[in-house]
């Protein structure tokens, strides 16, 4: 496919820089609270001795944390990519869709940050 020279202004840009660290710092907020809820997810204060609520309580807790574990990975990877989106502000790339060359669509780039594909290339793909 031909490449279509069109970029997003400078101005479009520093909008979306501004955006992008503002969620970044949003989420990192976000990934603090949910590793500390792993590490001190029995630190919860009580001292119950009935056996039954116990082994609820510590079953309850296990899936808490393995939920917790998976949504931290997720998060994780949720800021290395608005990074790298920050990377292609500096690299003048950003906003452009890696299969179709064509721009995306403002709309698209404020609901989801660090697309690299356009809504046209995303339904190429799920097809």
């Amino acid at each position: 496919m031909e490449a279509i020279n069109k970029r997003y202004s400078s101005s479009d840009l520093s909008e979306f820089k501004t955006l992008i660290e503002d969620k970044i710092t949003s989420s990192e907020k976000d990934l603090k609270r949910l590793r500390d809820s792993v590490t001190h997810a029995g630190d919860n204060g009580t001292n119950d001795t009935y056996s039954s609520f116990k082994a609820f309580e510590e079953g309850s807790e296990t899936l808490s944390k393995e939920s917790n574990t998976i949504l931290a990975e997720r998060q994780e990877k949720f800021i290395r990519d608005l990074r790298n989106a920050l990377i292609r502000i500096e690299n003048k790339t950003y906003g452009i869709c890696r299969v179709t060359r064509k721009l995306i669509q403002k709309e698209r780039l404020k609901l989801v940050p660090h697309a690299t594909l356009s809504i046209e290339a995303k339904q190429m793909q799920n097809k």
